[in-house]
Parts: structure tokens; sequence; C-alpha cells
């Protein structure tokens, strides 16, 4: 099959879905690789790179007229108009997004959406969300210490002792685990927060203290168990509670990471601005849940706000930030998930009894028929 991988054009987007190392199992597999030039410029890898793992070097029509397309993010307007009728597109598409599913089988696309896959063992190899978010976890830390004004540790010196930076981080999926295993490393005194009681050995085994807001009702403790590996959104009574234990925390932090995000709905209020007003001067706020209205109402999705002495940062695409990285997880991503569209002769089949291939098939033949949104 041929396969095109372009060069992403989002602004701010600098991974890429296809690497060397990916790229060489293809073609081991038969399949003839379109590399645009400059994809992979960003994330560190260069054409010749690509060329000596055996793909060819094209231009974007070349890459968009592939049979198959890896892409990291759905495509704009004008990459779709590149894209024929009848091919197969591969990324993380936004599944909630009606215009953009919508768009994509108006052209005639079959189109698979990653973050639609579900949060299952067998499907962990390919989830792109937990990859990234990993990553982004890891990056907010550090993007925190940034614009913290002191040091994150403990330090002794001559001059007297410094003491170590207070972290409070909200939400510990994913992203919100990571942030706490960077901050222990770099010697942060770290308290966490979630609504799913499972989390909490989680977060204690990282060297994290748990912030405990206890369910009074069944409706409280069947909301906090969650679907698919998802928090739901809870009862106003429960999120009242928590929203004055962390009001207590935050005032005593000097850095507070929001991660809380579900699927296909705005991302719950987790910081307040009567909150953020109380916290100190110099604290910072890394508000990882930006792109989907934020978890605190004074975020400004990609800008760095200041409030109250309390630096706000919204960044909605932190993984990019680490693009090499980034780029070859998510590689590695793709590449499981068409080992399952692919039979055992190379050619492209589409298997629905196959729970994770229904569950991220978009549109297919002029259709939309995605599971979810």
């Amino acid at each position: 099959m041929r396969i095109g991988v372009p060069l992403e054009t989002q602004t701010g987007e600098t991974r890429v879905a296809a690497t060397p190392e990916t790229i060489k199992k293809l073609i081991g597999q038969g399949h003839k690789v379109t590399v645009q030039s400059g994809a992979g410029v960003n994330a560190s890898v260069t054409d010749s790179a690509y060329e000596a793992a055996g793909a060819t070097i094209g231009s974007a029509t070349d890459a968009f007229g592939a049979e198959l397309i890896l892409k990291v993010v759905a495509p704009n307007d004008s990459e779709l108009a590149l894209i024929r009728s009848g091919s197969v597109l591969i990324g993380m598409l936004n599944p909630f997004s009606d215009e953009t599913i919508a768009k994509l089988a108006e052209r005639g696309i079959t189109a698979f959406s990653l973050e639609a896959a579900p949060r299952t063992s067998r499907a962990q190899s390919l989830d792109v969300l937990s990859s990234q978010a990993n990553i982004a976890g890891y990056k907010a830390v550090l993007l925190a210490a940034h614009h913290y004004p002191r040091f994150m540790p403990m330090l002794m010196t001559a001059a007297g002792t410094v003491k170590a930076a207070r972290v409070l981080i909200l939400g510990a999926g994913v992203a919100g685990l990571q942030a706490i295993a960077t901050a222990k490393r770099l010697g942060a005194v770290i308290e966490a927060s979630d609504v799913r009681p499972a989390v909490k050995e989680q977060i204690e085994s990282l060297g994290a203290k748990f912030v405990d807001v206890p369910y009074e009702t069944d409706e409280e403790r069947e909301c906090a168990v969650g679907v698919g590996g998802y928090a739901r959104p809870m009862p106003a009574s429960w999120m009242q509670r928590q929203a004055q234990a962390v009001h207590e925390r935050a005032k005593q932090a000097d850095i507070v990471i929001t991660t809380a995000l579900i699927p296909g709905r705005k991302a719950p209020t987790l910081l307040s601005a009567e909150t953020v007003a109380h916290m100190k001067p110099g604290s910072v706020v890394i508000d990882l849940a930006a792109a989907q209205g934020g978890n605190c109402p004074l975020t400004v999705a990609d800008q760095v706000v200041v409030e109250n002495g309390v630096t706000i940062c919204g960044p909605t695409n932190l993984a990019s930030a680490v693009a090499a990285d980034a780029s070859a997880l998510y590689a590695r991503n793709l590449l499981d998930f068409l080992k399952l569209v692919f039979n055992k002769e190379g050619q492209f089949e589409i298997n629905l009894e196959d729970d994770i291939v229904a569950a991220c098939l978009m549109c297919r033949d002029g259709q939309v028929v995605r599971k979810n949104g």
C-alpha cells in the first residue's frame, strides 16, 4: 500500500506521524512510504534519515495523494483538498468535532481517530492520549519551574536554607501522575487530588500526599468510579467540598498543575478565580485543560497571564515542546494500530468485529459512522 506522511502545518505543531524506525518496519511489510520534504525537521528528523530508512521524499501533493495518510492532527481545508476520495486517513482527528468528521465524510475519506480507542489493556500500545499526556505532564512541571521565581528543591547553603516548593496537582490521570513523578525528582513537596478513589495508591506510591474528599452518597461513589478510565462529572455537593479542600491547599501551594479533562465536554472548574486571589504572590498555575476551556476560569489558551501576582499558563500542545520523543511514541502508536487494519497479506481491511477498529472508525463511504460524540 502507498503510505503518505505529510508535514504538519497547524501553528505550533512540531510532531510528525512517522519516524525512520516505524517507516523501516512498514517498508519491511511491503508498503511504499512517501514523506513530505521537511516533515520531520521540527522533530529532529532529517529527510536523509527518512531516505536511509527506505522512504521516498516528495511534495505535499505526493504525501496527501497516497492511499493511506498518517497525520498527527486533522487536516485543514487546504490539506483536505489534496486528499482523494477513497483514501484512508489515520491520526488524532478530534472525534468530538462534528464539523471535522463531517468534512472528512463529505470528501469520501475513510478516517480513523485514535483518540477514540477504548481504554483497555489490549489498546494500551496504541493509546495516543496516554503517550502524549505523559509528555505533557513532564513538560508541565518544567514549565512551572521556569516561571516559578524560586528553587524547586530544598537547598541548605552557607547563605541559609531554601524551602522546597509545595506543588498541588489536580487530576491524577496519566499527565497528573507524570507531573507528580517529575516534581518529585526535582525535590518538591507534593499533594494531589482526583475524584477517583482508585488512584490514591498510585499517587502515594509516587511520593505525593493524597488530598482526600470523602464521599457522602452512593451517587458520589458511583460517579467517582468513572467510565473507561475517565472521570465522570461529579455531583454538585461533592464538587463544593472538593473546591473548599482545593482552596485551602492552593493557598499554601507554590505551584498548582491542573489536568482534569472529560472527553467531549468542557473541562471542569477546579481552581476558582477566588482561590487564585488567595494564592501567594509568585505562585504559578499550569492549566493543562486550556484547550477545553481550562480548569481555571482565568486561564487563556496558549498565553501566560498574571492575576494578583499569580502566573497562569494555558498551554494547549505541550507534547510538541518535546517533539522528538513525542513523535517517536506517537509513530509507534500508529504502527500498532496499523496491525489491526492490515491483513496477513498486507492489504488494508476493516474488521468491525475488532472493538478498537470499530471505536476509532469515524467515517467511510461518505457517511459518518463514529460511535461516540
